[in-house]
């Protein structure tokens, strides 16, 4: 099963990833990042794939 994973150090709170997937991504009242699941069936790669592009400062990772 896929997963995703955040650099807590690199993000910078921008929130596209919640705009994107808000079902996986939230952030918190720092400006951080929150990955309300970790893991995500394969149906549901190409649009986490898509959210974490969407981060200018490359914090998000999907792997297998």
């Amino acid at each position: 099963m896929p997963v995703v994973r955040a650099d807590l150090n690199t993000c910078q709170g921008y929130a596209n990833c919640v705009l994107a997937a808000d079902d996986i991504f939230d952030i918190d009242d720092s400006g951080t990042v929150v990955l309300l699941r970790s893991e995500f069936p394969d149906t549901e790669r190409p649009r986490i794939e898509a959210a974490a592009r969407t981060c200018p400062v490359a914090a998000l990772v999907v792997e297998q």
